[in-house]
């Protein structure tokens, strides 16, 4: 369920970009889509986010920043080890200058670069570059 609304929203933002809106509103949402989107706002394809009534249905406005190319939630489940992770970058990502794996760790939601950093694995939420 919540991999669905991840990829959805993800979806809408890259549909907003294209078209060259400046923000969007996401809704529903879940607390690993605002994690999600701490990371893309910490590597810079995301202006801000703004979160309005999390604990009801909630939504969640974007500012965008117009980099994002591609956004992509993974709708099944991929564990990954730490040393598996630079292996798994290489394929899913078109090019070795740009693009993000995102993860769920014991340590939080990270992105692939902060994972090895921290000899973490975990799930694959999705990518974005």
């Amino acid at each position: 369920m919540g991999r669905r609304i991840l990829n959805e929203a993800l979806s809408k933002m890259v549909n907003a970009e294209r078209r060259g809106f400046a923000s969007t509103n996401l809704q529903p949402i879940s607390s690993v889509m605002v994690s999600f989107l701490n990371v893309m706002k910490y590597r810079g394809y995301v202006k801000d986010f703004e979160v309005h009534d999390l604990h009801r249905v909630g939504k969640i406005t974007v500012e965008l920043q117009g980099r994002i190319k591609e956004c992509k939630a993974l709708t099944y489940r991929q564990d990954l080890m730490a040393k598996e992770i630079e292996k798994y970058r290489r394929r899913m990502l078109p090019t070795q200058q740009w693009g993000y794996v995102v993860l769920t760790t014991p340590n939080g939601v990270l992105d692939h670069e902060e994972a090895i950093k921290q000899n973490v694995g975990g799930q694959v939420l999705g990518y974005f570059h």
